[in-house]
């Protein structure tokens, strides 16, 4: 029997009933220990640099018949009360491939004497993971779901995607991805919610989600845990294309201007799909006293920025004495910048990534803004890929800028431009944000973000006092970058 057929047949024995491990915290006690020193080095735990202080099961299921090897354990994890997803396998010895995946061998317990590990790289788990996706139903407190009108293929040979920091990813087949979150909350995910919404209306610029799955917990909304996608092969990233033509001395401007016309249809859609809402005099000024909040933070912490708070300040009073005039809010992609835009075969944007900034929590990740917000992130990431090019390109970047907006107003009928307070406002609270990240992470990259406040703040100095970019070793992170971010990719994940 091949390895495929072998884990559908599994799967078949394993049933739709539940698989909820009664007595779970006596089950995975033993587990606890080995966990606690495994977790902070993971690149997605974001409670890196102290030490765990709370860790409780919130849920625990086996997703394969008792005794089956391997095994596959399915946990949410409260962590100091961040809530994780852990798939771990159970095995008694490991494969030479899967020795770096080793958490541990706990002495007592069910799996006393197994090694015990991370189990999305053992392609059989993995399989296994893609065959309950294709047969929809619940097991114990899993629910997994798809799209009726998607037949996915069985016996995809799966392999892990590397590279990633806040979730993990699986590539079948070079047909399909499957994106796991690790750091899950109550609530539909955008990056599931949104899709299925563009989806619906038409959109062809997003690829739809075909199937997922969901944590079904007593007085909790599902939680989302992950989605499988259509795996757009062969695309260009937007942020290593838009690297390759600036280092080649190419123009760039009309792969801009297409994707201002990808953005803007997609701006469009959501805003059909999904309800929009007017910001009034109110709700500007929150939006305006959060900025400045932030800014005042950020000062505090990034001497370099204190001679020009004032300055920035400006355009978020500005954006409070607007009152909101003509600006309308409604769902946008949270987290937009080139390394989120896939140029396909036939040249044509897509864009992916709709989960927001996953350090938001997930209630303010849903809430409706302005779309100039991804417009921002847009035009400070094409900042970002000037001046990693030794000489500073500023021209290039002007170009690139202007071109996208364009192409934005082409679709829109209304370029960005034309709301000079509002894009101001959210450029500078992006430059703000870059700035407080440059500082805590990659000091020797603080000049890119200090020469945006320069500009924003209306003192910025002659070019040539401006400080060179260090030599250019490897690809500069997206923008704006920031931990949870991975290095530009092709796939969506």
């Amino acid at each position: 029997m091949s390895e495929a057929a072998s884990t559908r047949s599994q799967v078949s024995r394993s049933g739709r009933t539940a698989a909820d491990l009664r007595g779970a915290p006596d089950r995975l006690g033993p587990l606890e220990p080995m966990l606690r020193a495994w977790l902070p080095r993971q690149r997605w735990f974001a409670g890196k640099g102290r030490a765990i202080s709370v860790l409780r099961p919130v849920s625990a299921a086996e997703l394969l018949p008792p005794g089956s090897s391997p095994g596959l354990l399915h946990l949410l994890l409260d962590v100091d009360g961040d809530c994780y997803q852990l798939l771990l396998g159970i095995r008694p010895e490991l494969p030479p491939s899967l020795a770096p995946a080793l958490i541990g061998r706990p002495e007592e317990g069910p799996y006393a004497g197994q090694a015990v590990y991370e189990g999305l790289g053992d392609p059989r788990l993995a399989a296994l993971l893609l065959e309950r996706l294709r047969a929809p139903g619940l097991l114990g407190p899993l629910r997994f779901d798809r799209d009726p009108g998607v037949v996915v293929p069985a016996g995809l040979t799966a392999r892990p995607l590397s590279g990633e920091q806040t979730n993990s990813s699986l590539i079948y087949g070079d047909a399909y991805i499957l994106k796991v979150f690790r750091r899950v909350g109550p609530g539909v995910n955008p990056d599931l919610e949104l899709p299925r919404a563009l989806a619906a209306a038409g959109c062809a610029r997003v690829p739809a989600p075909v199937a997922w799955y969901e944590a079904v917990l007593p007085g909790s909304e599902p939680l989302t845990l992950g989605v499988l996608q259509p795996y757009l092969r062969g695309s260009d990233d937007g942020w290593q294309l838009a690297l390759r033509r600036l280092g080649a001395g190419a123009d760039f401007t009309a792969e801009a201007h297409a994707l201002g016309r990808a953005t803007a249809e997609v701006h469009s859609a959501l805003a059909e799909a999904l309800p929009t809402v007017a910001l009034g005099p109110e709700q500007t000024a929150r939006l305006a006293a959060g900025m400045t909040a932030r800014l005042a933070a950020t000062a505090r912490e990034v001497t370099a920025l204190r001679p020009y708070e004032a300055g920035l300040r400006g355009a978020f009073d500005a954006l409070a004495a607007s009152r909101g005039a003509g600006v309308s809010a409604q769902r946008i992609h949270g987290d937009l910048h080139l390394g989120q835009t896939l140029r396909t075969l036939d040249g044509s944007w897509s864009l992916i990534d709709f989960e927001g900034e996953p350090a938001r929590p997930l209630a303010d990740r849903r809430r409706p803004e302005p779309a100039v917000r991804d417009i921002a992130g847009i035009l400070r990431s094409f900042d970002y890929a000037a001046r990693s090019h030794r000489p500073f390109a500023p021209a290039w970047a002007d170009a690139c800028r202007a071109a996208f907006c364009e192409g934005y107003a082409r679709t829109t009928g209304r370029d960005p431009r034309e709301d000079p307070v509002l894009l101001r406002a959210y450029e500078t609270d992006k430059a703000v944000y870059e700035a407080r990240y440059e500082f805590r992470h990659r000091p020797d990259w603080l000049h890119v973000p200090m020469a945006a406040v320069r500009r924003l703040s209306g003192r910025e100095r002659p070019a040539h006092r401006l400080p060179l970019p260090p030599p250019v070793t490897d690809t500069l992170p997206l923008s704006p970058p920031h931990p949870r971010e991975q290095p530009p990719r092709r796939p969506h994940t």
